[in-house]
């Protein structure tokens, strides 16, 4: 089964927390902190495959997550950094939000994309020991791993887009030209899902031919099944517009032509800028006078026309020459631009859009990813450690959010359970 768009679930890893420790040993009397860093947790990472055409692999498994940074230990210890999770597509998929919709990456190139960025280790105790604070009692929690939601959507990469309704001779076509070999029947809808072939036009020219399964009226809105291949032909850097000029099926081919020039508008307008060229292929048992016909009413309206007969290759070496002399004037595929910024790190652990703010009954209740580790990394019963505590919570956004939200000298703030006077 083909299978082009699939969503999923994707999380980077969370850093780990830095440690607070004391050097202890018989010949040291006062030993320092030598609490260690928390390692980085893993990043999701995903990278294009030769070897994949389809997103088959992600049918059941929804989820994917990387692996978080261990904690930091004793004796200036570091925690080993979390694995990076590689999530292998077929070339040609975009990356997207499936929250906001928005492109992510355009996984087309030879090279790694990084959707979600492992969360930063925290600072060991060791980090903050000075000449006034020499017993530092607290460290840095590492950073929450970033998670979202993502729905994939392949896109093929082909140079030339064979479009027109069911049972025109698409798939003659791609088999006569390339090594491609689809299934080829006299009924409708015989190919059920995109065919790539590679036209060896000369020894050193080659370009890629996409056989688009049948589209038919209304199939941008969902009617028949080309509604579910139209965006392959987005990447197209040529259209071929196969018409059966012999009028076996009882259709007008003036009129197939308008219709389905109208689906590629309604789908997306930009399709009819692009070079088409009109193939009229069933020429060999359609009269002199309908093809004729045919030709001028193409020519008219601006596009080019040859006629063809796949079955016995008449006509098709015409094709690949205007295929190849214009490919060769055309610039190279676009990729599809990111709509949405994508940070190497993650949101400061602090940052104010992970912040949530309720009064209850007088208290100021507030919620984030980053104020359980927080909480948990801190000695209230030291000094050293409130200031610190005190500093982040200034240094984080949360005085300034807890301002905006209405708090005065001495309201409540719950964090976590933890509960303070609120004092500038």
């Amino acid at each position: 089964m083909f299978v082009d768009i699939a969503e999923i679930t994707i999380r980077s890893g969370s850093g780990g927390d830095g440690a607070v420790s004391f050097h202890r040993d018989k010949y040291t009397s006062t030993g320092g902190p030598d609490g260690g860093n928390g390692g980085q947790g893993g990043s999701v990472i995903f990278t294009p495959d030769n070897n994949l055409s389809t997103l088959s692999d992600f049918r059941y498994k929804k989820k994917f997550f990387a692996q978080n940074g261990q904690n930091g230990s004793s004796g200036k210890r570091s925690g080993k950094k979390g694995e990076d999770l590689i999530i292998k597509v077929p070339y040609g998929t975009l990356v997207k939000n499936l929250e906001t919709g928005k492109i992510i990456f355009d996984v087309s190139e030879d090279k790694e994309y990084i959707v979600a960025s492992g969360g930063r280790g925290g600072a060991g105790n060791m980090n903050f020991s000075n000449s006034v604070r020499q017993s530092p009692r607290f460290s840095k929690p590492g950073e929450e791993g970033k998670e979202l939601k993502i729905k994939l959507e392949l896109k093929l990469l082909a140079d030339v887009g064979l479009v027109g309704y069911p049972n025109v001779g698409k798939s003659t076509i791609i088999s006569v030209c390339s090594e491609a070999k689809p299934q080829i029947a006299n009924y409708h809808f015989t190919t059920l899902s995109p065919i790539l072939g590679v036209v060896k036009y000369t020894d050193d020219l080659s370009f890629v031919m996409a056989d688009i399964p049948g589209l038919i009226e209304g199939a941008w809105k969902g009617i028949g099944l080309g509604h579910q291949f139209l965006r392959h032909i987005e990447r197209c850097r040529m259209l071929i517009h196969v018409v059966d000029v012999s009028g076996s099926e009882g259709r007008n081919p003036c009129k197939d032509f308008d219709k389905i020039n109208l689906e590629l508008e309604k789908f997306n307008s930009d399709l009819l800028k692009r070079p088409i060229l009109v193939v009229g292929n069933k020429c060999d048992i359609g009269s002199s006078e309908v093809i004729e016909r045919f030709k001028n009413y193409v020519e008219s309206k601006g596009y080019d026309y040859l006629s063809t007969s796949a079955v016995s290759s008449l006509g098709i070496k015409d094709m690949l020459d205007y295929v190849a002399e214009k490919l060769s004037t055309l610039p190279l595929r676009d990729l599809f631009a990111s709509e949405e910024i994508v940070s190497s790190d993650l949101e400061d652990e602090g940052s104010k859009d992970r912040l949530n703010i309720e009064k209850i009954k007088g208290t100021y209740v507030v919620k984030a990813p980053w104020i359980k580790k927080l909480i948990g990394s801190v000695n209230f019963e030291d000094y050293y450690s409130m200031l610190y505590f005190q500093n982040f919570i200034t240094k984080s956004g949360l005085a300034e959010a807890l301002k905006k939200a209405g708090i005065e000298q001495g309201d409540t703030v719950n964090l976590e359970g933890i509960e303070f006077e609120f004092f500038e």
